[in-house]
C-alpha cells in the first residue's frame, strides 16, 4: 500500500481569516476590554470598539480556522447601543491606538461595563456572588473623575512614547509593536502634556517615559535608546530630570536632574526612584490608602505585614496608626524600591524593609503570627502558596490590593480554602477610558461574626 504523501509546511498551516469580515450580535463584555460574538459558525469573537447588544460588522484581526477563538475590531456600527458616544480621542478606534479600550462608551456606561467583568470573574473564578463579597456591585469614580460623556478626565501622570523610525513620538497600536504618532494624549496628566514630548522628534530613540509627580513640581524622562544610538540633548517646554535606561546592563541611570520623584499621599512625601512604581492616577494613592485603613481599623501596638511594599505606601500609613509600640515589615523585590522605602521610612524605629521576593522571604523571616496584612501583589496575583502561608498567621484583617480581577478571584479563592472570607470589596475606577480598574478586599477568619 503506497504511503500518502506528506503535506508541505505551508499546507498543513492553518488558514489565517484575518481580514475576513462577520456581520455579529454583540452578547456580554469580557475581561480585557472586548465584548464577546459567535460567527454564524459559532466560532468566539472577541470584539473591540463595539458594546453589548450592538449589531456590527466585525473584521478579524487575529486568529486562524480552528482557533478556540479570534480576535476582531467592530469597524461598522449597524444597531449602535444608547450609551455608545463619539470617540473623544482623534486617534482612537480600530486599527489605531491600543492605550484606550472604551473611548466609545459614556462614562458611566465604562464603570458598569467594568463592575460586570468584576462580577463575572468572582462569580467564575472565586465561586463569590457581589452579595457574598460584601460589594454593592458599584465602581467608584476617582474624585473629579465624574464628567459628562464627551469629556475626558486627563489622569495618567505616567505615559510611555514608543518612538517610530522617523523619530515621532507615539503610542503602540493594540497588541502590536506599530507605533500611532500623537500630537497629545487626552489621558495625560496636565503635568505630562506641559513637556510637550509629542512636538519633537527623538532620533535614536526606541521609547520614552514620561513622569509628572503628584504633590510637587517633579518632573522626569526616561530614554531608551535604540541599541548603538546617541542620546539627544533634552530641552523640553519644562524643567526636567532625564535618565537613560543602560544598552547593556537594562538600568536607569541619572542624565541630570534628580534621579527620583517626589509623590505625596496621605500627607507623607514618597521619593520614587528611576521610573519605580507608583499608583498612574493622581488620586489612586490617597484612595487606595483610605480604603485599606478603613477596613483594616488598625490598632496601637499591632504587628503588620505589607507585602509587595513598592516604596512604601501602605507600610507608611501602617506605622503611622500602630504607633511606637506596633511593628511593620515590608517585603519587595525590587532593589532601587527597597533603597526608597528604607528612605521614606527612616523615620520609624520599628519599621523593616526586607528585600526578595514574598514567597522566599517571608518563610525566612520566622514570622509566625501578624494582626494585619496588606499585599498589593502584581498583575499575576499572590498565588496560591503565598495565600496559604498568609492564611496560617492568623491576621484579624488582610487587605488585598488588587489591579486585575481575575488574579483577585483566584487568590480570594485560596483564601476562602485557607479559612478566611470576604468581608467587604470596594472596586474603583482608577483607570478611566481603559478596561483596568482597581479593587480592595478585606478579608477576615470565616469564623468571625460579621
Amino acid at each position: 500500500m503506497q504511503a500518502e504523501p506528506k503535506k508541505s509546511q505551508a499546507e498543513s498551516r492553518a488558514v489565517s481569516l484575518v481580514g475576513e469580515e462577520y456581520e455579529v450580535e454583540i452578547g456580554p463584555v469580557a475581561h480585557g476590554g472586548h465584548c464577546i460574538a459567535r460567527t454564524s459558525e459559532g466560532q468566539v469573537l472577541f470584539v473591540r470598539h463595539t458594546l453589548p447588544g450592538e449589531r456590527v460588522v466585525a473584521r478579524v484581526t487575529e486568529g486562524e480556522e480552528g482557533a478556540r477563538f479570534l480576535r476582531a475590531d467592530a469597524v461598522e456600527i449597524l444597531d449602535a447601543s444608547k450609551d455608545r458616544v463619539e470617540a473623544p480621542c482623534p486617534f482612537a478606534g480600530p486599527g489605531r491606538c491600543g492605550g484606550c479600550d472604551w473611548q466609545h462608551a459614556k462614562p458611566g456606561a465604562q464603570r458598569r461595563l467594568k463592575g460586570e467583568v468584576v462580577a463575572e470573574q468572582l462569580k467564575r473564578l472565586a465561586g463569590l456572588t457581589p452579595e457574598e463579597a460584601g460589594w454593592d456591585g458599584t465602581v467608584m469614580p476617582a474624585e473629579g473623575d465624574k464628567l459628562p460623556a464627551g469629556q475626558v478626565p486627563s489622569w495618567r501622570t505616567r505615559v510611555q512614547y514608543a518612538v517610530d523610525a522617523e523619530g515621532r513620538a507615539g503610542l503602540r497600536k493594540h497588541r502590536s509593536h506599530e507605533v500611532e504618532p500623537v500630537d497629545h494624549c487626552m489621558i495625560a496628566a496636565e503635568g505630562v502634556s506641559e513637556l510637550g514630548i509629542e512636538a519633537r522628534e527623538w532620533p535614536g530613540m526606541a521609547s520614552i517615559e514620561a513622569i509628572a509627580a503628584t504633590g510637587s513640581q517633579d518632573r522626569q524622562v526616561i530614554l531608551t535608546p535604540r541599541p548603538g544610538a546617541r542620546l539627544p540633548i533634552v530641552e523640553l517646554d519644562r524643567p526636567v530630570s532625564v535618565m537613560r535606561v543602560g544598552e547593556k546592563d537594562g538600568g536607569v541611570h541619572r542624565v541630570h536632574g534628580r534621579p527620583f520623584v517626589r509623590e505625596r499621599a496621605d500627607g507623607r512625601t514618597y521619593r520614587v526612584g528611576s521610573g519605580g512604581f507608583w499608583q498612574v492616577h493622581p488620586k489612586a494613592a490617597d484612595t487606595l490608602v483610605t480604603a485599606v485603613m478603613q477596613g483594616l481599623l488598625p490598632r496601637k501596638g499591632d504587628m503588620a505585614l505589607d507585602l509587595y511594599c513598592g516604596a512604601g505606601l501602605f507600610a507608611g500609613a501602617l506605622a503611622d496608626r500602630v504607633g511606637d509600640q506596633g511593628a511593620v515589615l515590608g517585603i519587595e523585590s525590587g532593589k532601587r524600591a527597597v533603597e526608597d522605602a528604607r528612605h521614606n521610612l527612616a523615620g520609624f524605629d520599628r519599621v523593616r524593609i526586607e528585600q526578595g521576593k514574598v514567597e522566599a522571604v517571608l518563610p525566612r523571616t520566622g514570622i509566625d503570627e501578624a494582626d494585619l496584612v496588606v499585599l498589593d501583589p502584581p498583575r499575576a496575583g499572590a498565588g496560591r502558596k503565598t495565600v496559604e502561608h498568609l492564611a496560617s498567621l492568623g491576621a484579624r484583617r488582610i487587605a488585598y490590593v488588587a489591579c486585575d480581577p481575575a488574579a483577585l478571584a483566584r487568590d480570594l479563592g485560596y483564601f476562602r480554602d485557607g479559612g478566611y472570607r470576604v468581608r467587604a470589596l470596594r472596586v474603583f475606577d482608577l483607570f478611566p477610558m481603559t478596561h483596568h480598574v482597581e479593587c480592595v478586599a478585606i478579608l477576615e477568619p470565616a469564623g468571625k461574626g460579621s
